[in-house]
């Protein structure tokens, strides 16, 4: 009988493994393939200069080091994570305030499916299209400074394509209008997933609102708060279209908003692959080593 037990289980699991295979064929081929051929594209030195090709040449660690020592990779990694701080700190306050109302059941907010769908409109439209938006806009003679000329708040258009902190501002903030309505979909669903009798023993005991939302709700939303942070962390090490459309591929002024992704498009746009291959790989490790601080950070405070 057991025999048979186990012959059952064994025919259970082979049909588990077959469903996987799928899975495991598109991941090898489309994700585990093209990250080591990466790795090993990185140890080589394989670049255009004007019409000749120079080489693959083996070279070793020799590209890490040019990453190292020319000092370009530091000021685009500062400015991709100036750049995601100033969306993501907005971004996920704001989630929080709207999942917090439109999960409270004793507010009793009318219509309250059409303001979800509105908040997250955005999400669904193309990165370009906000940025040819906004570059027009912003522009020198474009309709906000129009606005504020004939408001009498300025007397000439103010340059924003031309002062640092306005160009990493707009970027910054037409991230937080893309995906907040994302984020606040996510909160609200883990919010509705917790307990009420936990806020109604909250409510007799005489916790106020934002005791109950500090001391019940943050807490419990913890795993969504993990997954919200560090996919936002990786989104914002992958930052790309809108800088690059904004500036022209420039990242200026002074390539105060050039990001990591867009150094690493110009690798490739000029066939260096050595040079892009190293950064791909210490994009990688860098994403990897800051998402696991982030879980380490959650699993000590659980603790």
């Amino acid at each position: 009988m057991e025999n048979a037990k186990r012959g059952k289980v064994v025919s259970y699991n082979k049909w588990g493994y077959i469903f996987l295979i799928p899975f495991v064929v598109v991941y090898a081929v489309f994700q585990l393939i093209p990250l080591v051929s990466t790795f090993y594209n990185s140890l080589f030195e394989n670049y255009r200069s004007g019409l000749m090709q120079v080489g693959p040449n083996f070279i070793g660690l020799k590209n890490y080091v040019t990453l190292f020592t020319n000092g370009d990779l530091l000021i685009y990694f500062k400015n991709t994570m100036i750049m995601w701080v100033l969306g993501f700190v907005p971004q996920i306050t704001v989630s929080l305030l709207l999942g917090a109302w439109f999960s409270d059941p004793s507010l009793r907010l009318k219509f309250q499916r059409f303001f979800k769908t509105v908040i997250y409109m955005p999400n669904l439209i193309m990165a370009s299209a906000f940025s040819m938006l906004f570059f027009t806009l912003f522009s020198d003679s474009g309709p906000i400074n129009s606005i504020l000329i004939s408001g009498g708040l300025l007397t000439v258009p103010f340059k924003f394509m031309s002062n640092i902190w306005s160009v990493r501002g707009l970027v910054a903030f037409m991230n937080f209008v893309m995906w907040f309505g994302n984020t606040t979909i996510l909160l609200m669903a883990g919010m509705m997933g917790i307990d009420p009798s936990l806020y109604e023993a909250a409510q007799v005991d005489g916790a106020t609102a934002s005791q109950i939302f500090f001391r019940i709700t943050l807490p419990l939303l913890r795993p969504i708060l993990l997954y919200v942070v560090i996919t936002s962390l990786i989104g914002g090490l992958q930052m790309f279209d809108v800088p690059q459309i904004l500036t022209n591929g420039t990242g200026n002024p002074v390539r105060s908003s050039m990001t990591l992704i867009m150094y690493l498009n110009k690798h490739l746009y000029s066939k260096n692959f050595g040079l892009g291959g190293a950064l791909s790989v210490l994009l990688f490790i860098v994403t990897g080593i800051l998402s696991l601080i982030v879980f380490r950070i959650n699993t000590r405070t659980e603790r």
